[in-house]
């Protein structure tokens, strides 16, 4: 529930590609005189510059299966780092008696940030390069056909008759590796022969999905010479038509057979799990001292403090300790068809209003006016069953007139009038709209660090803060509040185990509807987001994480007096969306080094 639309790639995972060197070194179009030092950008110039010159050589490079692409963006990444190491260090400004003033200068937040992004860019470019080389055990012809749109980005000359005889063999190998794994379905390591292929359901799920990238700029390869060059189209175009006619029956091919997909969006949910090892790295990049493990125990004991909140809420229901009981009770409490929007809509001017008179934070009246709503359709809700905020717009769930009687009614249960209480806020206003809107006023450069910790995190962090302040009306409000809240820790529990090898997809369903009680479809739908959804792999323990941080700041700063509500939520946005252990640096006033911040662990 609740992502924001961001494609994964911009979600800080694996956003950098590499960056020209030249560029990051030259400040001004005129080359420097012999006695004039080469002028220095900013830190904030410099981050602008390395995201936009990154986007740059991807679109440049960024080719699927691409053999150059790895290690043009090793040589950018290695100058990059280079440079900004080069970079004296921005110490704090000198303030009265030579202490250092109450803010680190920007500078060094910036600074420490890059040096991560760059130094976890180049450990997630090793690991890519090792499943790529999974890929090309069943896709062998993949670097060679990338080869022809890079040599086209280069502009370099095409001998027709040699690309055809090229696109011919292309054909042929992708008959034979097709027909090598189709005799390798169902067997064994020790049955199959030596021209038989074994391919695991995730790696034929990964290729299909680079294959079907692959015809893409093949297309675009053929296009730019089809009609403009005679001999080109003469030689070029059926053996063209041949291949990406093959190179589509093997991607479906690989989907139905190995992978078992339907064409609806059903069969197995597929995931790629990581590793512990992958994990590790993910939480060291947001700056989170904690191992997967301890995260999972951070979950449990959230977890143990939802459900004794959820039997005092029961018990006010007259369901005694039976707080599951209170629940389905809950989920009858539903809006009449059509006006699902309406009591959205209501329940958003309710939390603006809640949040702007308790003077808790700063609104400003356009970000006020300009959040809309929109239904998800029938086919989105497969996986996006409750809502999401994508644009300036609040997706909003509830059955369609198309659904089977079954799913109406599960839909309707899941996206009651006490769940949608706190999902609205978590949605709009003080949540992602807020956020969004002040995201892109207040340092955007930092959008290439980019973190679900604070973007999920900021929202799951009110969802708690409202909790405090009275947000629920009733128990039923707070038995609603409580289920979002559990969601979240389970969201740790069988992502993180998934990606450890400890639970499987179907696991992870049963899971969600045992221990917090979601609806068969919902937690399905769920579940193939999470494994499949082109989200990072701490995206979802990113919610609750990020929250606790976020809580934990602001027990500090607004508990110990240095900081009012409304001027701690204020600063906090007015960073960015940054990891949040930066943000408690920056409004801490914390001197950071080249060695980065202190560990800091705030769920202890």
């Amino acid at each position: 529930m609740n992502e924001v639309s961001v494609p994964r790639r911009s979600i800080r995972f694996l956003v950098c590609t590499g960056v020209v060197a030249c560029v990051l070194a030259v400040g001004a179009d005129r080359p420097a005189a012999a006695d004039e030092p080469a002028p220095r950008r900013d830190i904030d110039a410099l981050v602008t510059a390395f995201s936009e010159d990154a986007q740059s050589l991807e679109r440049a490079y960024g080719v699927p299966f691409s053999d150059a692409w790895g290690g043009r963006e090793d040589a950018f990444l290695a100058a990059a780092a280079e440079e900004l190491q080069s970079r004296e260090w921005a110490g704090g400004v000198a303030g009265a008696g030579g202490r250092a003033d109450a803010q680190p200068r920007p500078g060094q937040i910036d600074r420490t940030l890059l040096a991560e992004h760059i130094r976890h860019r180049r450990v997630t470019s090793a690991f890519d390069r090792r499943r790529l080389a999974e890929l090309l055990v069943i896709a062998p012809f993949g670097t060679d056909l990338a080869a022809l749109e890079s040599s086209r980005r280069r502009l370099e000359p095409v001998a027709p008759r040699a690309a055809a005889e090229r696109l011919e063999a292309a054909k042929k190998s992708v008959e034979d590796v097709r027909a090598r794994v189709e005799r390798g379905i169902g067997k064994k390591p020790d049955e199959i022969d030596k021209d038989a292929l074994l391919a695991s359901s995730a790696v034929a799920n990964r290729t299909a999905a680079r294959i079907d990238a692959l015809r893409g700029v093949l297309r675009t390869w053929f296009d730019d010479r089809n009609g403009f060059e005679p001999e080109f189209a003469w030689w070029v175009r059926k053996p063209f038509e041949a291949l990406d006619a093959a190179l589509d029956g093997y991607a479906k091919f690989l989907r139905e057979k190995v992978v078992l997909a339907k064409d609806d969006g059903g069969g197995p949910i597929v995931g790629d799990p990581i590793g512990e090892e992958a994990l590790g790295e993910e939480l060291a990049h947001e700056f989170i001292p904690y191992t997967p493990s301890e995260v999972l125990e951070i979950a449990e004991k959230q977890f143990r403090w939802c459900e004794d909140e959820a039997k005092r809420a029961a018990q006010e229901m007259g369901c005694g300790d039976d707080w599951k009981k209170a629940l389905a009770k809950v989920k009858t409490e539903t809006s009449d068809p059509g006006r699902q929007d309406e009591l959205v809509a209501a329940q958003a001017k309710e939390a603006i209003e809640f949040v702007t008179s308790r003077d808790l934070v700063t609104v400003p009246q356009l970000c006020r006016d300009t959040w809309t709503l929109h239904m998800i359709p029938e086919a989105q809700q497969r996986t996006m069953p409750y809502a999401y905020y994508s644009g300036d717009g609040m997706g909003v769930a509830f059955p369609s007139s198309d659904m089977d009687h079954s799913r109406k009614l599960q839909s309707m249960r899941g996206n009651n009038v006490h769940f949608s209480r706190i999902v609205t806020p978590h949605e709009l206003i003080p949540g992602h709209h807020l956020q969004l809107f002040q995201a892109a006023r207040n340092r955007p450069y930092r959008e290439l660090f980019r973190t679900p910790f604070l973007v999920e995190g900021w929202a799951l962090y009110w969802e708690m803060r409202l909790w405090d302040l009275g947000w629920a009306k009733s128990p039923e409000d707070r038995i609603g509040m409580l289920f979002w809240r559990m969601h979240r820790c389970a969201r740790i529990v069988v992502t993180m185990k998934f990606h450890l090898g400890k639970m499987t997809p179907d696991q992870m369903i049963e899971f969600l509807v045992d221990r917090v009680g979601h609806e068969k479809d919902g937690a399905t739908a769920e579940v193939r987001r999470y494994v499949s959804g082109g989200y990072g792999p701490l995206y979802q323990a990113a919610y609750m994480l990020g929250g606790l941080q976020l809580r934990a700041l602001q027990k500090e700063l607004v508990g110990g007096g240095k900081m009012t509500e409304r001027d701690f939520h204020d600063a906090v946005l007015r960073e960015n969306s940054i990891p949040v252990r930066m943000i408690a640096a920056s409004l801490r006033g914390e001197e950071l080094t080249r060695a980065g911040p202190t560990p800091w662990r705030f769920a202890d």
